[in-house]
């Protein structure tokens, strides 16, 4: 059996972590899996994880920043997006397709229907929640408001983000060894991550610059790719540990005291699975708000970029219940690909 991942995005974030994730639970499986992405996208994950790629149209509309404007700029390129989908779809003989959020669940949805296959979507915004359910089975993500409903409307099941099996198995000496080779790291200080995916939000920096500028307690460390270039001239060098973008991340979140994250994505189980206590600075991403916290309870403390330090204050005194609590959601999230997936063969049977 094949599967044809269709993912959104650029191939190195939250997206493609999402479609690799459940990638490799299905291999484990024996389904050969591949994946089109958009002609653009770098697919920096999957070229690092040894995967080529079909290179297809995947129109984005902002996911849960989308505007009717750009709704509407979206739809308009679908046309000719459906049929480089379902061409790429006969090419690659897959029995099934999965749709992997925003734009790439819509246009896997689409093409699957031309194609005449079967189809999956997991989606996580607005749009792909009203879209894809009028054609095939889907599986949301805590991003959405859907989650939180006790009934689901038809076509529609709930699973956490899967993540990979070796997100909960990294190695904290790795990641000591490689900030030690930072002149700014101190091994003798708590280390806090600080995150917004692989691409670094203006906000994000806005954070941790508020921190630096607070203490000098601890070590603090930037992870990923800046949205624009400029925003590189903002990080404090002196102060912050800035390492770019890494594949390393298993290891550093099972290193770090802390982990101060956006309020969205694949990055929160993955802490959790380390039993990282979190920081959830919300608003940070084209200023929406998830209440991720609402979702895993007892394990994050949600902040405002303003109210920051006081927040990784309270975490500190609060360390123990939320590290209790962040390994109840990690359990969970540990097995949430084996249940995607294994729901998603269930449905071919």
């Amino acid at each position: 059996m094949k599967a044809l991942f269709i993912v959104t995005g650029r191939g190195l974030g939250g997206d493609a972590a999402i479609a690799l994730n459940t990638i490799k639970a299905l291999e484990k499986r024996g389904v050969d899996c591949e994946v089109a992405l958009d002609k653009s996208a770098p697919g920096i994950l999957f070229e690092k994880n040894g995967y080529s790629w079909y290179k297809i149209s995947i129109p984005q509309a902002g996911g849960h920043a989308a505007t009717k404007l750009s709704a509407a700029k979206g739809a308009l390129k679908l046309i000719g997006a459906t049929f480089k989908a379902r061409s790429a779809i006969k090419k690659s003989g897959a029995d099934f397709v999965v749709g992997v959020l925003g734009g790439g669940a819509i246009v896997g949805s689409l093409g699957a229907k031309f194609a005449r296959k079967p189809a999956f979507s997991l989606i996580s915004t607005p749009l792909d929640s009203k879209v894809c359910p009028k054609f095939n089975q889907c599986y949301i993500f805590p991003e959405l408001d859907k989650f939180r409903l006790e009934t689901l409307p038809e076509n529609m099941e709930k699973s956490f983000y899967p993540i990979s099996d070796t997100a909960g198995n990294g190695d904290a000496n790795i990641a000591f060894s490689k900030l030690k080779e930072f002149p700014n790291f101190d091994e003798n200080k708590k280390t806090i991550l600080f995150s917004s995916g692989s691409s670094i939000f203006k906000g994000m920096i806005d954070a941790i610059n508020l921190v630096s500028r607070c203490t000098d307690e601890y070590n603090l460390v930037l992870v990923g790719i800046p949205l624009e270039d400029e925003y590189l001239d903002d990080i404090d060098n002196e102060k912050i540990i800035y390492t770019g973008y890494i594949d390393w991340m298993n290891h550093l979140f099972k290193f770090v005291d802390l982990a101060v994250l956006t309020d969205d994505g694949v990055s929160l189980q993955e802490a959790l699975t380390c039993e990282k206590p979190i920081v959830t600075v919300t608003r940070v991403k084209w200023g929406r708000y998830q209440n991720m916290a609402g979702i895993y309870k007892g394990a994050i403390i949600e902040s405002e970029i303003d109210d920051v330090c006081r927040s990784i204050d309270e975490s500190f005194k609060n360390y123990d219940s939320l590290k209790e609590r962040a390994l109840f959601y990690g359990q969970k999230s540990s097995q949430a690909a084996d249940y995607l997936v294994d729901r998603m063969l269930k449905k071919l049977e």
